[in-house]
C-alpha cells in the first residue's frame, strides 16, 4: 500500500541527539522539506548552536523540551546513553511516535560489528522503556555525509520502516518520503529490527572498501 496520500506536512519533528552528524543531517533534510524541526541535546546551548549552523529554520533546546514539544521524535543518540536517556524522557514521550535509528555497534581492528542487545535490538529496548509511546525503527542506513552535503539534492535510497503500529509505520514511511530521493518501505514488525540495525556494520564495510556512502534500494516494490 502506498503512503503517498498521507498528509504529514504539518508534523513537527524533534531529534534527540541532534548535535551529532546523523541528527544534524536528518534535521537539515526535514527542515528543507518544510517541517518545523527541533534539535535536542543534553546541552541546550549546544543544541542552539547546531540549529543555527544549519542555516535553515530550526530551533535547539534540551532533550526534555524537544521530547515534550515535537509531534514526532527521532532518537539519534549514542548507543551508550540510549536506555538511560529514554528512561529519563518517558513522560515527555508518552503517546508519541518515537523513531529509533540507533545502531548498537562496536569497532575493533577488523572494523565495525553489531553488538548483542538484551531486548533484541535498540528499537525493542526503546519499546520496553517507553511502554506508552509508539516506537518505530527507521533511518538506520542513511549516510550522514550525504544528508549534510549541500551538493546532494536527492538522497538515493530506501528507508526500512519497522513497527507494530500500522498507523505509526505509515506515518514514518510518509515522513521518509518528505526527503527528496528517499522512499519509506515497510519491513516488518519491531521484533525484526535487530538485523536491520546490524546491517549497518556491513554497509560500513562496503563504504570503506569502495570509498562510498552506500544505501539500500528494495526491488519490485
Amino acid at each position: 500500500m502506498s503512503t503517498d496520500s498521507l498528509d504529514v506536512s504539518g508534523i513537527s519533528i524533534g531529534i534527540l541527539g541532534g548535535t551529532g552528524d546523523q541528527g544534524k543531517g536528518l534535521a537539515r533534510r526535514f527542515a528543507m522539506a518544510g517541517h518545523a524541526v527541533l534539535i535536542g541535546s543534553r546541552s541546550a546551548e549546544r543544541a542552539a548552536e547546531a540549529a543555527a549552523g544549519l542555516g535553515l529554520p530550526a530551533r535547539g533546546a534540551d532533550n526534555a523540551t524537544v521530547a515534550a514539544e515535537a509531534d514526532v521524535v527521532i532518537v539519534a543518540i549514542p548507543w551508550e546513553g540510549h536506555k538511560s536517556t529514554l528512561e529519563s524522557l518517558r513522560a515527555e514521550l508518552a503517546g508519541k511516535i518515537v523513531i529509533d535509528c540507533v545502531n548498537p555497534m562496536g569497532f575493533d581492528k577488523q572494523g565495525a560489528y553489531a553488538l548483542a542487545v538484551e531486548e533484541g535490538s535498540a528499537a525493542q529496548q526503546a519499546a520496553a522503556v517507553l511502554p506508552d509511546s509508539r516506537v518505530v525503527a527507521a533511518f538506520h542506513h542513511v549516510s550522514a555525509v550525504l544528508l549534510l552535503d549541500p551538493e546532494v539534492t536527492e538522497v538515493d535510497l530506501d528507508v526500512l520502516v519497522l513497527g507494530d503500529d500500522r498507523e505509526a509505520t505509515d506515518t514514518v514511511q510518509a515522513l521518509a518520503g518528505q526527503i527528496s530521493g528517499i522512499r519509506g518501505v515497510y519491513a516488518g514488525r519491531l521484533r525484526n529490527a535487530h538485523q536491520v540495525e546490524a546491517l549497518t556494520a556491513n554497509l560500513i564495510s562496503i563504504n570503506r572498501r569502495y570509498k562510498a556512502h552506500a544505501g539500500l534500494r528494495v526491488t519490485d516494490v
